[in-house]
């Protein structure tokens, strides 16, 4: 029986709901699947078949540790999804890749750890005529240390870019899209490059809402629907990612997170490689989807593995 590591943190556990359906479709598999925690020095790894980034969510605030850990075990076992894709996801920075090879994304403005965050705070804002806009860190999860704010607070964002600059973290400046308002994010779901499902997730942040503190945060879920625009958006994200980082094969799985532009198009508001939640229980099947192309990968990763001894 091939063995899976499916990853969390010890941070985080009580917390992935998409972690006892999955368990689930892997044994119907004929996968043996543990959850095991990221930072648990116990942990053998060399005794998975691969090990699968599911809900390592305390990365945030352990990164340097996080992606040391990543390339250690990526030395003695297959790591999905993979390790040069893990260090370009984990940090957001990675918009203005896809923006530069043509990915229509929110319109955003970085601000790295030297700069002065009140000048950074008016030069976005003499660029952009947005009513609201959003600050955020480029390593987050779950919309943490994420706030919206109108134009009438730039000292309270500028405290706040302030205050991420201190922490020596980068920071994005976002207009905010009130189409999140009224149609939510769609989140369209992805195992092994094959289209799964899509979710719609409501706005995340409220005006006058202080910024969020806890990383397992989600909001309200609905089971959707994508359109063609959307799917057509996604599959571009796809095959641009696959060019930036010379994949040979397919993710094992993605995220995508869309947001309705200012003309009512499609834009990509976040893709998520490394620990995104995949909404199980809002797709009847899904998780029994991944489970398949998992185990197919279990497999082609034993074969690799005796290739390599021979």
């Amino acid at each position: 029986m091939k063995t899976l590591a499916l990853v969390t943190a010890v941070a985080a556990c009580g917390h992935d709901d998409d972690l006892a359906p999955l368990l689930d479709a892997c044994a119907e598999v004929g996968l043996h699947a543990r959850a095991v925690a990221w930072d648990d020095p116990t942990v053998s790894w060399a005794r998975f078949d691969a090990a699968v980034l599911r809900s390592p969510w305390d990365y945030t605030e352990r990164l340097p540790e996080f992606l040391a850990w990543c390339a250690q075990v990526d030395q003695v076992t297959e790591l999905l999804n993979p390790l040069n894709v893990v260090r370009w996801n984990t940090d957001k920075h990675y918009l203005a890749d896809l923006d530069t090879v043509g990915i229509p994304v929110v319109p955003t403005h970085f601000v790295e750890p030297d700069a002065e965050p009140m000048e950074a705070l008016a030069t976005f804002l003499a660029t952009f005529d947005t009513a609201e806009f959003v600050v955020k860190p480029t390593v987050s999860a779950g919309a943490r240390d994420t706030q919206r704010y109108g134009r009438d607070q730039q000292f309270a964002a500028g405290n706040h870019v302030a205050r991420l600059l201190d922490q020596e973290r980068g920071v994005m400046l976002q207009p905010y899209l009130a189409s999140v308002d009224r149609r939510g994010e769609t989140a369209l779901l992805y195992f092994d490059g094959q289209f799964s499902h899509a979710i719609r997730k409501a706005a995340q942040l409220a005006p006058g809402e202080g910024a969020r503190q806890a990383p397992m945060a989600l909001g309200e879920i609905a089971a959707g629907s994508a359109s063609a625009s959307e799917l057509a958006l996604a599959e571009q994200v796809l095959a641009a990612t696959a060019r930036l980082r010379q994949l040979e094969s397919p993710l094992a799985y993605a995220r995508i997170d869309l947001l309705g532009g200012t003309e009512g198009e499609p834009c990509l508001l976040e893709l998520e490689l490394t620990e995104p939640s995949l909404f199980f229980a809002q797709a009847p099947g899904s998780a029994a989807r991944f489970a398949a192309s998992l185990a197919s990968r279990c497999a082609d990763a034993t074969v690799r593995t005796r290739m390599a001894r021979a």
